[in-house]
């Protein structure tokens, strides 16, 4: 367990000293807490008490929990949720207005995969975390927590592990009515992503903890709280996009925090640039298309799928030759289900997205995608594919090749040099995809469904579709605050990223960053 002096107290159950099961539980107060995600591990990763892809089940005591933030709804950040109220949990969820779309599309394909297609208990579910949810607009405060301060000395509740990483701190001053507010800011990640702001504060305007006639529980609580300084501020960036990510804005620049919790998933690397991987794109499909083969992009049904999608589009529209006529499949009935939210939700687009959509041009749904339903449809292509080896693209799901109808898809294509694999996303330790990144530009294997499958594709990784951050984009990210930022923690990044931002941010900078080894010591 790493452990700090400084205020307030963190657990991080998840995505600590890896990049999955991302759960974090902020103490408020001595016994009151929030929890920011609650996500499933994904490869070899652990919560180190006892969870972990295979046993998501979760593995912390609940006694102080009052709620659940959830800053995006990739499944590594929300495939937790039904476990969570499995376990009893009956707090408000806080999340933007377009993650509180997608989000019940998400828990209903984790409990169909994970747990039951009982139609009835799914549907019990989703009644449930609809009752749960509370919206939020990008800035807007909610005050989540109301109470008098503890007295000087207090200790942060329980619940923390040996696997776990603890950051605690103390409490002083005097009792006051005070509270603490959330504001969710775009981080430009996926649709409705965002970073979390948590700010202890003197309540001065008149607050409800009674239910809202929407929402079946109290969003406030009265609890006891912790005495921060005024306005002592606490950020979460969950996961920050790129820059000039098709379709999104941009991430908000940080305002200010004293403790920033930062992503550190490329902290190590640094992207393409958007025209870079668009060229490396097209020559990856042309190339293919000369070899008669097929292209296969693994990616996860929301963010990175529709991000594709509106590259491709763009390619054909700009190209001639074979381009018009190549054919893009869809093979994810969540990703169509995304795709056609993502078009609903287009007021949430950048502004090149909402012009070509103003010029006639339908970047996520235009003629030559075609989109596959049914699985007698799926084996059907897949056959068609492995006997013809005619050129299409084929995008879809994992994004790390764990599961889903891509991995059909390479059982019957990776054996044969005219397919193509195009790695656009991180691939976590003890992945397939990892395993395939990793051995196949050697003419290694790969082990899928229980079979070991020779990999004679091109193996490709373009760096720039990550909807990551990069290391000069995090970094920037930290120097936007005004004042700086008073201490930056890194999670959500293994052990070399994060160790290479530490270096990178200390280097010639006011930062006090600290970093933690993958066994959860904190460094001198």
């Amino acid at each position: 367990m790493g452990a700090s002096d400084s205020p307030p107290r963190v657990i991080h159950h998840g995505a600590f000293a890896g990049v999955t099961g991302s759960c974090h539980e902020l103490f408020l107060g001595p016994h009151a807490s929030l929890l920011i995600d609650c996500g499933l591990f994904q490869g070899a990763e652990t919560s180190g008490q006892g969870a972990d892809s295979n046993d998501p089940a979760i593995d912390f005591p609940l006694d102080n929990v009052h709620g659940l933030v959830i800053t995006h709804t990739h499944i590594d950040h929300v495939g937790r949720v039904p476990y969570l109220l499995m376990a009893g949990f009956n707090g408000p969820i806080y999340c933007t207005s377009a993650t509180a779309h997608l989000l019940p599309l998400v828990i209903e394909d984790a409990l169909k995969i994970g747990l039951t297609r009982d139609r009835k208990l799914i549907s019990a579910v989703l009644k449930r975390l609809h009752s749960l949810l509370v919206p939020m607009e990008y800035d807007e405060w909610r005050w989540v927590a109301a109470g008098s301060g503890s007295s000087a000395g207090s200790e942060a509740g329980s619940g923390s592990g040996s696997g776990s990483a603890a950051d605690s701190g103390s409490s002083a001053g005097s009792a006051a009515l005070n509270g603490v507010r959330l504001r969710l800011r775009q981080a430009g990640h996926i649709l409705g992503s965002a970073y979390a702001e948590f700010e202890w504060n003197t309540i001065t305007d008149a607050v409800s903890s009674e239910p809202s006639e929407t929402h079946s529980v109290s969003p406030m609580p009265s609890v006891e709280l912790f005495n921060l300084p005024e306005a002592y501020r606490v950020v979460f960036s969950g996961d920050l996009g790129c820059r000039n990510t098709p379709l999104l804005p941009d991430p908000q620049p940080l305002e200010r925090a004293d403790l920033l919790f930062l992503e550190s998933t490329y902290g190590d690397r640094l992207h393409e640039s958007r025209d870079d991987r668009t060229d490396r794109l097209r020559a990856i499909i042309e190339r293919c298309v000369r070899d008669r083969g097929a292209v296969l992009i693994p990616a996860f049904s929301i963010g990175r799928t529709q991000e594709l999608l509106y590259e491709i589009e763009d390619i054909i529209a700009s190209n001639h030759g074979f381009w018009p006529k190549i054919t893009v499949i869809l093979d994810s009935p969540m990703a169509a289900k995304f795709t056609a939210l993502y078009r609903k939700l287009s007021k949430l687009w950048d502004q090149e997205a909402l012009q070509r959509r103003a010029d006639g041009r339908n970047p996520l749904d235009f003629s030559r995608l075609h989109t596959v339903d049914s699985h007698a449809d799926h084996e059907h292509i897949v056959n068609h594919l492995r006997s013809s080896g005619d050129p299409c693209i084929v995008i879809a799901a994992s994004g790390m090749c764990a599961g889903g109808r891509m991995v059909n898809y390479l059982k019957a294509l990776l054996p044969d040099p005219r397919t193509d694999v195009i790695f656009v996303g991180y691939q976590a330790a003890g992945t397939p995809g990892r395993d395939i990144q990793q051995y196949g530009p050697d003419g290694g294997y790969v082990d899928l469904d229980h079979q070991r499958i020779n990999i004679r594709a091109g193996i490709h990784t373009i760096g720039g579709y990550s909807a990551h951050a990069d290391q000069r984009e995090l970094v920037a990210f930290v120097e936007s605050a005004n004042p700086p930022v008073t201490e930056v923690r890194l999670i959500h990044g293994d052990h070399h990223a994060r160790h290479t931002l530490t270096q990178t941010l200390r280097g010639g900078s006011p930062y006090n960053v600290k970093t933690f080894s993958p066994e959860g010591a904190a460094p001198p």
